[in-house]
Formats: structure tokens, sequence, C-alpha cells
């Protein structure tokens, strides 16, 4: 079907008839066409922005950062200007105590769009800014005395650019409403996320993203008492706002939270109902992982608040409840924009108060609990345990560095690699929500993941202290500075790095990339440093002398020490305690390159976060290859090929067969989940797994009746929860780890079987596994004692896999090592399993 349909003025977003200041420019003067006729592209809103601000003083520009793909991210802070003179010592009055006086405005921080393709959050930000910088009715004044509005237009700028070129260029003249067109299917990845293909709706808690980072240091910054957090959804549904279903909030979060949304949501209800739109609450969506735009305000001191409107994913398309438009989808994140601040403004005094009662609660909340605070302790791996500290310094949570060895009842906590976390500060409920393990819900049906517990993801030994007073700790709380290398000689017989360091990857990448000649010590020894004896474990990297090549070869690995901070040991003899520099079990270390398949189908997810660990972390190009080019792609011109989580059912004709060759010929295959299962359908991985029939025969399902039926496919799931396993650390591809227990994350019901030959298993699940998340026990006692990791040979090559994500969402370094010994080590093992 095919429409003609006029682009809509401002009055059909605002239909009050208000008279507006001549000298602001309204949106059709910047862009030449009106909001909702075309899809804004990110400079476009950035510029939109940026003329407001200098027409108006009442709008304020903070340039917040740049997105991955160097794209501004901006905040528009809009108020009175009285306010906006005193913004400084407002908001530096509410970090301190979290007590506003009476007559102080209130914060409300509207965001817009931080899913790419759900695009009218975005175009209707510029309509809420332009009518409250312009409109000349005493009812904007009022909202702009009592509040402070502080407007993000652009939530996810690379995801918004990827989404509105698609949608722009595959729009018809004459529109098209078909929902098969082009236009309202974009290609793969998707537009929802950001450059590295990450769900940044995902991560306010993990702070992976610079998008993130750069947004949570403003949000602690402004503090609001509201945050409005503007979606789409599917095009047959309505509009959504919280509250959502009520059994799904964390515990955690104040009930009053609850109160207040419900409060709120009176307002949206009667905002929408004078144009009759649809709308519905409490039945969908839930506040319970804090990773999210609308959950993490919640243990902050706000009210998170989400809106999710029905997406036209283009300009108009057929649906349910009749052809629905852009312009409407913008119009309705309008309408409840506005309800918000009317919301915010008439319970000004309530938010203040919530907001103080939030603060003032945390004492009594950190003395009834049974602890005091939590310990945790890396010794071994600087790197990531400043990650962590990095994390907790960005949610403002305060961690205390150890003056003096605390004996624990299982590990020893060291001065120097060991901090203190008390309950006792305002970001209890932050400190709370990363450190916890729960394992007990009273409904077990999550949108998102069930358990985050980040020590765990960090592999960061941890526990909780029931009395501080046996501790000495600092007065200080760690602070970030810059690591202090010890100097080391440029004429040295041989130099040595240890593989503990999270960095250590980079930093061996970096080193080969140069053409410098690195091996791996497969056994430990003791050399001689600075005349002290020095032990090195298995997996250290040794850069001889005798066989560089280039005359610049120690001035290149100086500066490459310089950038990536690795200690390096010089070694002055060839002579050790164990083996010796020219041993046999000292064996050269060869360059990589990656493929990674991709395209529809493949978990574009997994994709990035595979990406974003060797990319964006170690800075190890790979190539990703989409599935429809396979039978172009010489396998042999790699080293690996990467397979993350998919159907793969649409590989052209002979992938199998050549991925066998590729294998057997001498590379390495690493695939996860299902991929697992297409190796092994090809011949090329020998293992069996649980069969769906396994996992539907282990529920009991006799006496159920038909209410029952989503209580039984929540518990057949497995939701994002974290799992114990113990690692074979005497295994090339364990090298870097120094302990057994490995906690690793699971979001699916794919079971390896243990297998019965030897050697094969990496890592394998514990009798009791779970650790933080839910799980129901039939398919605990499935995945018990299984197999989570397993690698073998295939002729002259490898194949390793794994049925956990290793680097899920970028915030699980704890096992993501396993990936790098997998591209570097994967020839220092041999396992056969035809033997």
């Amino acid at each position: 079907m095919s429409l003609s349909l006029a682009a809509e003025p401002l009055s059909y977003y605002f239909p009050d008839q208000s008279d507006y200041e001549q000298q602001i420019p309204t949106p059709k003067q910047v862009f030449g066409f009106e909001v909702g006729d075309r899809h804004l592209r990110h400079d476009q809103l950035i510029d939109y922005f940026k003329q407001l601000a200098q027409a108006s003083d009442k709008v304020q520009i903070t340039e917040m950062g740049y997105s991955h793909e160097y794209r501004k991210q901006i905040i528009a802070t809009i108020s009175s200007k009285e306010n906006l003179e005193n913004l400084d010592d407002i908001l530096a009055q509410r970090r301190k105590s979290g007590k506003q006086a009476d007559d102080a405005p209130a914060v409300v921080w509207l965001g817009y769009s931080i899913h790419g393709n759900e695009i009218s959050g975005s175009n209707a930000s510029v309509l809420v800014a332009y009518y409250l910088a312009a409109a000349e009715n005493g009812d904007v004044e009022d909202i702009l005395d009592d509040l402070i509005i502080v407007i993000e237009p652009s939530m996810n700028p690379d995801g918004m650019d990827r989404f509105t070129t698609y949608a722009n260029a595959n729009r018809n003249v004459s529109l098209n409403t078909d929902p098969n067109h082009r236009e309202h299917h974009f290609q793969w990845p998707w537009s929802r996320t950001n450059h590295f293909v990450f769900d940044l709706n995902r991560d306010w808690l993990p702070l992976t993203q610079i998008e993130s980072q750069n947004r949570v240091r403003q949000y602690h910054y402004y503090k609001p008492n509201v945050l409005g957090d503007f979606h789409e959804m599917g095009h047959n549904s309505s509009y959504f706002f919280q509250p959502g279903v009520p059994s799904r909030n964390n515990p955690i979060t104040p009930k009053e939270n609850l109160e207040m949304t419900r409060l709120f949501a009176t307002y949206h209800a009667k905002a929408l109902d004078k144009d009759n739109s649809l709308y519905y609450a409490e039945e969908d969506f839930d506040d319970f992982f804090y990773g999210k735009g609308s959950t993490y305000p919640d243990i902050n001191g706000t009210v998170g608040i989400l809106f999710e409107q029905a997406s036209s994913r283009g300009y108009a398309q057929d649906t349910i409840n009749g052809v629905l438009t852009f312009p409407y989808s913008v119009k309705n994140h309008v309408v409840t924009s506005f309800s918000t601040l009317t919301a915010a403004q008439e319970n000004k005094q309530r938010l203040h108060d919530y907001r103080a009662n939030f603060y003032d609660d945390i004492e009594d909340l950190a003395d009834n609990e049974s602890f005091a605070g939590y310990l945790f302790t890396e010794q071994h791996d600087q790197t990531r345990l400043n990650m962590f500290l990095e994390l907790l310094n960005q949610h403002e949570i305060q961690a205390f560095p150890l003056s003096r060895t605390y004996n624990g009842k299982e590990v020893d906590y060291k001065a120097g690699s060991s901090y203190f976390v008390p309950l006792k500060q305002n970001q209890y409920r932050v400190i709370k929500t990363i450190f916890d393990q729960v394992v007990s819900f009273e409904d077990k049906t999550f949108y998102d993941v069930s358990g985050w517990t980040m020590p765990l993801a960090f592999n960061i030994q941890f526990a909780k202290v029931e009395i501080s007073r046996g501790l000495s700790i600092s007065s200080s709380p760690w602070q970030p500075k810059e690591k202090q290398l010890a100097p080391f000689s440029r004429d040295a017989y041989a130099y040595a790095f240890r593989w503990d360091d999270y960095l250590a990857p980079k930093f061996l990448n970096k080193l080969l990339e140069q053409g410098i000649k690195a091996r791996v010590a497969n056994q430990a020894f003791t050399a001689s440093v600075n005349n002290e004896a020095v032990r090195f474990d298995k997996g250290t990297v040794i850069i001889p002398a005798y066989v560089q090549d280039k005359s610049s070869w120690v001035d290149i690995l100086v500066s490459i020490q310089k950038d990536i901070h690795i200690d390096v040991f010089d070694l002055q003899t060839g002579l050790n305690a164990g083996i010796d520099i020219g041993s046999p079990s000292i064996v050269p270390i060869n360059p990589v390159k990656v493929l990674m398949i991709g395209g529809r189908g493949v978990s574009e997810a997994e994709v990035g976060h595979m990406m974003f660990y060797l990319d964006g972390q170690m800075n190890i190009p790979v190539s990703v290859v989409d599935i429809y080019r396979l039978n172009s792609i010489d396998f042999n011109d790699y080293t690996h090929i990467m397979l993350m989580d998919g159907k793969y059912n649409n590989f052209p004709q002979g992938t199998g067969k050549r991925l066998l060759a590729f294998a057997e010929q001498g590379g390495t295959i690493y695939g996860q989940k299902r991929a697992m299962k297409y190796l092994a359908s090809k011949n090329i991985l020998q293992a069996s797994f649980t069969s769906k029939s396994e996992i539907n025969r282990a529920f009991d399902t006799r006496d159920l009746a038909y209410d029952d039926k989503q209580d039984l496919t929540a518990n057949k799931r497995i939701a994002g929860t974290i799992f114990n396993s113990k690692l074979d650390t005497s295994h090339p591809l364990a090298y870097g780890f120094n302990k057994d227990d490995l906690a690793l994350f699971k979001n699916s019901t794919d079971i390896i079987e243990m297998p019965s030959k030897p050697f094969i298993t990496l890592a394998r699940y514990t009798s009791a596994p779970l650790m933080s998340g839910y799980a129901a026990e039939e398919l605990i006692d499935l995945v018990s004692g299984n197999a989570a990791i397993i690698a073998h040979n295939v002729g002259k090559g490898r194949v390793v896999v794994s049925d956990s994500n290793l680097v899920f969402r970028g915030y699980w370094p704890g096992p993501a090592k396993i990936i790098a010994n997998t591209l570097f080590f994967s020839k220092a093992f041999s396992v056969k399993v035809s033997d």
C-alpha cells in the first residue's frame, strides 16, 4: 500500500496554539523540513541544539565526549535563566548532602533513543527542547522555574546514524506501508547497537563502552530526581510506560520508587487519553537488572521510568491498529516527555523528600546487614584489578586499600593488592548490586539477565567481612594512578614477561606485528633477575636476543612497553633453575590472522563482544566475513576461524568440509554455544550434547494447569546465570590463570556432556555450580559435572569450544584470556581424540 502523507506541522505536536519567541529557530528553519518528515541524522540533531543554545538564555549545551566513531555526545540543560546562572551551586548542594531546600528546583533527565533504530525519541527531543525554549505561556515558565531539565537527544550516536542513513536511503518517494518492504528491515548488524554492536541499554552498570562512561559521569554530576528513558518496540504494539510487572522489581529498589512511578503513570495516561492513544502498563518488561536506563537510576536516588512506543521502523507501516506513521510515534514521546515534566513539577516536594529519605535510610540499612562490607583481592593481575577499581570509582563507590595483610578464612588479603568496600556509604545499593550473589527470586521470568555479580565476572576473589574492626585500611580511597615500570637493561641475553596481566596478549601481539620474535615457556623456571631468583610460571613469554632480525628491536620493545605498561624482566643468562632459554619446552609463537564469521543468522551481539575484546581491548585485528561471502574466501589465508553463537543453517554448500580441511591442515577453530553443535555435525568437534528432549523430560509437567505455562517456559531457560567451573590450570589454554575456580556466564541451555576421554576438558562445572542468578533445579542438575570448555586436535590443527560467551558484554575479563590463549597457544597442547 502506498500513501501520500503531508509533513506534520508544529501544531500537530503542540495543539495548544502557544505563541513562540521569534528569535528561537524552529526545527524546520534549521532542517528545511518538519520533524517527522525525514529521519534526522546525528549531525543535524547536534547542529539544532547548538543553534537553540545560541538563541536562548534558557538552554546550555555540555559536550560529554565522543562515541567510538567520534560523534559528539551532548546534553542540553534547559531551565530558567536564574537556575542556569546558579546551576553549579545548585548541583553541588545536591551532590554534597542528597538534600534540597524546599524551593530548590528538581532535576529531570530525558534520555532518547539509546537503541539507534528506535529513532522516534531523538526526533521528539528536538520538539521538546524547542517548545521549552520558545513557548510563551505561564505553564512553561513555571516548569522552567521549578525544574532543571537535562535532555540527552541521542544516547547512541553511531547506531542512530547507521539507522537513519539506511532508513532514508531505502524510503520510497511514494510511501510504502507494507511491513515486508526493505525500509522496515535493517541489515545485519542492526543499528540498535553502537560501533562494537553493544546494547548500550545493558551497559549502565558494566560501563564497558565509552558512550556509557561519558553518560554516567554526567549523570552523577546532575544526580537527577527523575530519568525518562525513551524507546520503541514492535510495530503491532501500542505505547508502554512503567511500572512494569510488579513482581519483577528488584527488591533493592525502595518501595516508594514504585509508588512514585505509579503516580507518574496517572499523568502519562491522562495526557495520552486526550488523543485516544492506546497504551498499557504493568504487563511487560521489568525493573530487575540494574544495567538499564530505567533501572540504574533506581539504585541512585532517581525514579527511572521506561517508555516504549510502537515503531514504524521507517515512515509508515501497516499494523493491527491501522497505519502507524513516524510523526505519530514522535508525538507520543513528546506527550509523555511533557507529562513527565508536569508530574515532576507538581510533585517536586515529594521528589525532594524521596531523595532525602533514600540517602537517610542508608545508615539504618547498612546497620541491619549481617556484615560490614566486602574485601577483595587480585595478587597477580594488576591491570584486571585496576579495571575493577575503576568501575567502582565510576559508580562513586569508595574502595580503601589495606595497609596490612588480613588473614581471611580461604585467602590472605595482602596489602598492595587488596581493598575494603564498606557498606555504609552513599552508594550502598550500588555496592549491593555489584557484589551480591542472589539465587532466590519471587518471579522466575527475566527480561534480561538474572545474575551479574561483578567480582565473579572479573575473576576476583572477594568475601563479606562481618566486622571491619580487625582491618588496617588506608584513610583515603583508591584513586587511579599510572603504573610505575621498573627499568630493564638494553643488552640482556633475553627478556621475559608474565602472562598473568590482562594486557599481556595485547603486548605480545604488538611485538609480533613489529617483527619481534617471541617464544612461550611450556614449563616453569626460575631465573636470576638483578641478582635475585625470580620464578616464572608456564605461559611466560620469552624474547631471546639471538633470534631477532631487526637491529632496532630493543627500541621497539621499549616503545611498546611504555604504551602498554607491562613489566619486562631482563635475563642476563640462558641458564636457569628448571628449563633453560634454549630448551625445546620454550617454543616459538607465530603471528595470528583471525577470521570471524558474521552475517544474518549469527549473533551480532556475540560477534560484537568478541570484537570488543580482540580489536577494542587487545588491538588484534579481526576480519569479519558475512556468511554469503564464505565461498569466495580462502580459509588458508588465516590462522584462526571463530564462530559465535548462531543458527548456521544457511552456510554455503561445502562450508563444513572446507572448515574441516582448514583444521586438518593446521588451522585452529573456535566456536561457542550453538556453533559447537554445528562443528560436531561436520565431524570437526568430537562431542555430545544434552538434547532438547532430555531437557523436557527433566521437568514433571503432569499436574500443570494452563496458567503454569509461562512459569514452565521460564524454568526451561537459563536467562543469564553465573556458574562455577573448575579449570585445568596445567593446560596451555589456561596459561595466566592462578586458581582453578572460574566463574562462567551461561545464558543458554547448550550443555556439553562430559567427554569420556581424558585431557579434552579444559573447564568442568562443579557438582553445585550455581553462584549467582536463577536456574531451575532441573537445569542445574543437567549442567552439574558436565564440561564447559573442551579442546582437541583435528589433524594438524585444533578445535576449541565453549558453551558460554567468555567475553559477555565486555565485562567478563575473568575467562577472556582463554580466547587469547586459543589464538597464541593452541599448538602448545595436543590431545588426539582417535587415540
